[in-house]
């Protein structure tokens, strides 16, 4: 009776722990087991949330017109002033992955954000300060009407100093904000469960929230020649979401950094290639798991064995010499790898094909900035006597985001919940973003095929030169914004949940440099569409009058390229299996086929 007693306040006493501290394997502040009801949760959450939206409203305060000011401010070309646009940009996404390898590695996520929001403050005060005193020259230039007189080399160094420093602020810090905040959401509890995915949706909606308020307040004050006021509310803005991040200082969870995930991934590699001629017998018992306190560097919640890239399970196998350094508490982490870190690598490989597949999609979702706008400003922008900017219907891609998670959240999930008794998976929401971006495609394809039938084709500015209203394009810009709310927010969710818990930064990380490698694709696509449409001396597809070429033949291409791409996604979906974690939720879980 005494040992049963014993076993029953032993169980109970287990039992309210795991009612008091978070099962995901979090810390507080000070490094201890985080306590539930004292920590992350709904509070965490919205302050990263607004956090969010602040940072946003403050890199798109310079990013939405960047290349107005390089061009009247800086007196560049067209061309030189977008390439530079360009750059600047894609270097945001590769620190990007500069800011997911230190999270991961050293750092973690909380000193991460913090850091390089600082760096954020720096760079656009810097920003604010060298447009004030030393570009708006003379006072009031910057408009459509008044030039600026031209600068010094040491003038120019401190503007790119300034605007490469937001870049590296902005670019370490957004990768790991989302899965901070995903963090504050234990995962192994139901209810939280489910918070931390619909998280990502309110993530994106903030992101969104963020952008609308630079595109149009701040938008409209920077294209009026008031760079410097613009430039100075990005700064406050930046500066409040620092000041608010860090009052939460005390309320966030914390996973521990779990060292360089590079060389990790190089061991189990070694290791497999040093027994690459061992016959290895089957079964999981013979593989190695390191236990306790041993030199394991992985992540706190424990991988379980997966099938599948075999190859890599010799990483480890243990060997008689290895047996005798284990007995010894020694060995050597390149030709033995516990099997945690192997199943990390297997995930790397598995997530590498979908990610693939997202790049297509981030080739359609940058239109919206190029293409999109050089059509509209070849519609009839005008009511009344009031001209719409065509970059400005932008806001409809923001405007749908909201609605479309709105109605996801409270109508479609539930909904879908009632009749399957499971909502939809990540791979299937992207699946879901796919097909919508076809349609996105084919509609702007449909729209330039009536542009063109009401345009005058010798025109010499074409600026308006169709009768055909502009507003003919809210359902392109639309369907973009519905693309946008189950492909990226699905991509957001699929790589954090995805990914181990010592690479939860890389797997969003990953999502930006999908965006980065889109516009890049974008621009070959572009090239290889013009040197074989421009064959005996024909204006080609996209001319400069875009009433001599065909745009809609590059839409329609577009929509035939995700067409194939979705396909090939499908595959990619069906073949994936997830991880699986040793946990209150996920122990002995089955592999889980998330097919589309």
């Amino acid at each position: 009776m005494g040992s049963l007693e014993v076993s029953k306040e032993a169980h109970k006493s287990k039992g309210d722990l795991d009612d008091i501290y978070t099962g995901d394997g979090t810390v507080d502040f000070h490094g201890q087991p985080a306590i539930r009801d004292q920590t992350g949760k709904g509070v965490a959450g919205i302050i990263i949330l607004v956090n969010q939206g602040l940072a946003t409203l403050a890199f798109f305060g310079v990013g939405v017109n960047l290349v107005l000011f390089l061009t009247r401010v800086l007196q560049q070309n067209n061309a030189y002033a977008a390439n530079s646009v360009s750059k600047w940009t894609g270097t945001v996404y590769i620190f990007s992955l500069v800011g997911a390898f230190l999270s991961d590695s050293y750092w973690g996520r909380f000193k991460t954000c913090a850091i390089f929001q600082a760096i954020f403050v720096i760079g656009l005060v810097l920003l604010s300060l060298t447009t004030q005193i030393f570009l708006l020259k003379p006072r009031g230039c910057g408009d459509e009407t008044t030039p600026c007189e031209s600068h010094s080399s040491w003038v120019i160094g401190l503007f790119y100093i300034s605007i490469y420093m937001v870049a590296l602020g902005n670019g370490g810090y957004q990768p790991n904000i989302a899965t901070f905040g995903a963090d504050q959401f234990d995962e192994e509890d139901p209810i939280e469960g489910y918070s931390k995915v619909a998280f990502f949706s309110y993530f994106y909606l903030a992101l969104n929230l963020g952008s609308l308020f630079s595109n149009t307040i701040l938008g409209y004050f920077e294209d009026e020649g008031m760079w410097a006021l613009g430039f100075w509310a990005s700064a406050a803005s930046a500066f409040a979401a620092l000041v608010l991040f860090l009052g939460g200082t005390k309320r966030y969870r914390h996973f521990k950094p779990s060292g360089n995930p590079l060389s990790r991934v190089c061991q189990v590699i070694v290791a497999a290639s040093k027994k690459c001629r061992l016959k290895i017998p089957p079964g999981e018992e013979i593989l190695y798991e390191a236990e306790g306190t041993e030199k394991s560097t992985v992540a706190a919640r424990k991988m379980l064995h997966t099938h599948g890239f075999k190859f890599l399970d010799r990483a480890a196998f243990v060997t008689s010499r290895e047996l005798d350094q284990l007995k010894q508490n020694e060995y050597n982490p390149w030709r033995l790898c516990p099997i945690s870190q192997v199943e990390e690598v297997k995930c790397i490989l598995r997530l590498l094909p979908i990610w693939l597949c997202t790049i297509i999609y981030s080739v359609v979702f940058t239109q919206m900035a190029s293409l999109f706008v050089e059509q509209g400003d070849a519609m009839n922008t005008k009511i009344s006597n009031f001209r719409i900017p065509a970059a400005s219907m932008s806001s409809f891609d923001i405007v749908s985001v909201a609605i479309v998670i709105f109605l996801y959240r409270r109508v479609l999930d539930p909904l879908v919940h009632r009749i399957r008794k499971k909502g939809l998976t990540e791979l299937q929401r992207m699946g879901i973003g796919l097909i919508i971006a076809i349609m996105a495609m084919l509609s702007a394809g449909i729209v330039e095929c009536y542009r063109l039938k009401y345009a005058q084709k010798d025109c010499k500015h074409c600026q308006g030169s169709s009768s055909l209203s502009i507003f003919w394009q809210v359902p392109q810009y639309a369907l973009i914004g519905a693309s946008e709310v189950f492909m990226y927010v699905g991509q957001l969710e699929f790589f954090n949940a995805q990914a181990p818990d010592g690479l939860k930064s890389f797997g969003s990380a990953l999502c930006m440099t999908s965006i980065s490698l889109g516009n890049y694709v974008s621009s070959l696509l572009v090239s290889i569409v013009m040197k074989i449409s421009t064959i005996d001396n024909m204006p080609g597809w996209i001319p400069r009058n875009l009433n001599k070429g065909h745009l809609d033949r590059f839409y329609f291409l577009l929509a035939g390229l995700t067409a194939i791409d979705l396909i090939l996604y499908i595959a990619c979906a069906m073949w994936y299996r997830s991880m699986k974690l040793r946990g209150k939720c996920s122990e002995n879980k089955e592999d889980q086929v998330y097919g589309v």
